[in-house]
């Protein structure tokens, strides 16, 4: 029964559909991104990731990059 489902779905047309959503929906979800990466922007570089970019372009500029 499967294989009927999928020979019509493959001979149906595709849609295209431009869905556009509430702009007071797209600001509440811009604002609520905004929140969350906000907060990660803010915090420190740990210390392990810091070492490891340091030691990357020390390897970068000894091998002439």
């Amino acid at each position: 029964m499967r294989e009927k489902a999928d020979k019509r779905e493959a001979e149906e047309p595709e849609v295209e559909r431009d869905i556009v959503l509430d702009p007071r929906i797209q600001d509440a979800i811009g604002r609520s991104l905004k929140a969350h990466y906000d907060d990660l922007i803010k915090a420190p570089v740990p210390d392990r990731f810091l070492v490891l970019l340091a030691e990357l372009e020390a390897k970068e500029r000894k091998n002439g990059q």
